[in-house]
């Protein structure tokens, strides 16, 4: 039988492989998310790359996903030279990574869900933290603070928030806090509060507190405008 008759007769399964990896790819990234609303994914490879565990590249786009309480309006994703573990998907086990991948991303969150996840553990407790470090007076029991509101401009955010009973009684009326953004290098971003009030309360100085993202993250574009958040870059994905 000839080479070309081979590779004729082998391709309806080599398609099946094709289709049932999607799945796994899908299965795998829903997996990773309480909810969403559109997933795309395109992934580039032979079939023999396939058949030996390799993806050469793929894209994802996903939207209205919901990760850890976090909306994410949308996010695309891409990476390259992704190793798995292709016998075990054919068997029907869950897709694993088998090494560490660099993972090229742009994300878009709307201020609309960026209010939406103010409950979240991973937001309200990091909020909690950049309170504590920037205005200590203010953020002796972070947990006892209810975010309630976050209005975004250029470069720069409100935050709005009800201190409780338990907070600094002292502070009657909710909490408004402005506070701009740098990004210092690709790992660091720096906050700087900017309400009249908590500038008078540190005799006139705007200190700010860096907070160093780890080397898993490489941020390359961040922009805050009214209503939208964009941000690039790479993000280290462990197995």
């Amino acid at each position: 039988m000839s080479e070309n008759s081979k590779e004729i007769k082998n391709t309806p399964k080599l398609r099946v492989i094709t289709t049932v990896l999607q799945g796994a790819v899908k299965l795998f990234l829903r997996s990773q998310v309480s909810d969403i609303k559109e997933l795309d994914i395109d992934i580039q490879a032979s079939d023999r790359q396939l058949l030996s565990g390799i993806i050469p590249k793929v894209y994802v786009f996903a939207s209205g996903a919901v990760y850890q309480g976090l909306h994410l309006t949308s996010l695309q994703l891409s990476a390259e030279n992704i190793r798995i573990n292709i016998g075990s998907i054919l068997k029907g086990q869950p897709l694993r990574l088998s090494e560490t991948i660099p993972v090229a991303g742009t994300l878009v969150l709307e201020e609309e869900d960026i209010n939406a996840s103010l409950t979240s553990p991973l937001l309200s407790g990091a909020l909690n933290d950049a309170l504590l470090q920037l205005l200590p007076e203010i953020g002796r029991k972070p947990k006892s603070i209810i975010w309630q509101k976050i209005i975004l401009s250029n470069n720069q955010f409100i935050l709005f928030a009800n201190p409780g009973t338990e907070i600094n009684t002292e502070l009657e009326e909710p909490l408004e806090i402005g506070i701009k953004l740098n990004l210092v290098d690709s790992h660091k971003l720096e906050l700087i509060p900017l309400s009249e009030q908590y500038i008078q309360a540190q005799n006139g100085v705007q200190n700010g507190h860096r907070f160093d993202l780890g080397s898993d993250v490489d941020i390359e574009y961040l922009e805050l405008i009214p209503s939208k958040v964009t941000c690039k870059g790479w993000i280290n994905v462990n197995p």
